[in-house]
């Protein structure tokens, strides 16, 4: 069954996001791709796999806590102006789509390239540099900004201060506002990562710090959670649920960052994350990090992740967080247990 198909079925099934027992292609489990019982090909998690919506959030410390982060399949750390970071995330699982996410930002230069890979998406932010504009005309990407939408798919929290204060909501604007046969926003694609056990090798961690030059972010294992927990700014990076963002695996990938010819409306510099070609990263996943190489021939093409070897480097199951920096981090490796004689 053609793409176009799946997207239809969604359309004829229900008009919900959940759909349960809905035709589409087949997975390797043998079930529709829309069945909720079928993995999400970005997480393995189960609850099947929708329309992609990439979302853009706020990632100052105002924004912070971010509303519903925690439920996004991928989230991409990127550079902007003045050395802040934003938020890239994808949002394609029925089964955690939330109700509300934000607080929702502009678009980048970086975030073309980025989105590329995972085809024609529904691009949600809240307004872009007027000269930007063409180039996400150009690019395949369904544009679903704040500014063709209604009101009741974006809305003002009245408990923030704008910028910071714009909240989009998904499962709305999918089930009233987007008609998914005419727009043809696609369903999750091969990402370009694979699920299985963790590599041989690396070195045990206990925390990993990132660094952008106005903004910074740590994570430390947790071996009783099993994830990393992610830290901003020196503090816990928690959502509005107050629950500590993470995920079993995040990926430190070293990109060329240079300055691009956009700029904010205060004359800063937009950078440019080079996120096609190749280089090197990291794989942090069970307390270990695992020195790894990634590659992408082209913006259509997903990257791929690979050991010394060659061989795929496998990610673990779970939300999956990727940090875009020209920064090598900082590692803190666990201190080594004292032996009974060196306590006497």
């Amino acid at each position: 069954m053609t793409l176009r198909s799946r997207i239809l079925a969604i359309t004829a099934c229900a008009s919900i996001i959940v759909l349960a027992g809905c035709g589409g292609a087949g997975s390797k489990s043998g079930k529709p791709a829309t069945d909720p019982g079928t993995p999400n090909r970005y997480t393995n998690l189960s609850g099947g796999n929708g329309p992609i919506l990439a979302i853009k959030i706020d990632d100052t410390a105002p924004a912070h806590p971010q509303l519903n982060l925690d439920k996004a399949d991928v989230i991409y750390i990127e550079q902007v102006e003045g050395g802040l970071t934003r938020i890239a995330s994808i949002f394609s699982n029925p089964k955690t789509l939330p109700d509300e996410v934000g607080p929702v930002r502009s678009a980048r230069i970086s975030d073309l390239d980025i989105l590329a890979q995972y085809g024609h998406v529904g691009f949600i932010f809240s307004g872009a540099q007027t000269l930007f504009y063409p180039k996400i005309r150009e690019a395949n990407l369904e544009n679903i900004s704040a500014d063709r939408e209604p009101a009741s798919i974006y809305s003002r929290d009245p408990l923030r201060s704008a910028p910071t204060d714009l909240i989009v909501h998904p499962k709305l604007l999918l089930t009233k506002t987007i008609d998914v046969e005419k727009r043809s926003i696609d369903l999750p694609n091969d990402p370009g990562w694979t699920f299985g056990s963790a590599p041989v090798g690396g070195k045990a961690v206990s925390s990993v710090a990132i660094k952008w030059p106005a903004s910074r972010y740590s994570a430390t294992w947790s071996a009783v959670e099993k994830r990393w927990l992610m830290n901003y700014d020196g503090k816990p990076d928690l959502a509005a649920n107050g629950l500590q963002l993470g995920s079993p695996t995040l990926i430190i990938q070293k990109v060329v960052i240079t300055p691009s010819i956009y700029h904010d409306r205060e004359g800063g510099v937009t950078p440019f994350s080079q996120t096609v070609g190749s280089g090197t990263a990291y794989l942090m996943r069970d307390g270990r990090a695992i020195p790894i190489f990634w590659n992408r021939s082209s913006p259509e093409v997903a990257t791929s992740w690979t050991l010394k070897d060659g061989t795929p480097a496998h990610f673990a199951t779970g939300q999956i967080w990727i940090a875009l920096t020209d920064t090598d981090p900082s590692f803190t490796y666990p201190v080594a247990a004292a032996s009974p004689s060196s306590k006497k």
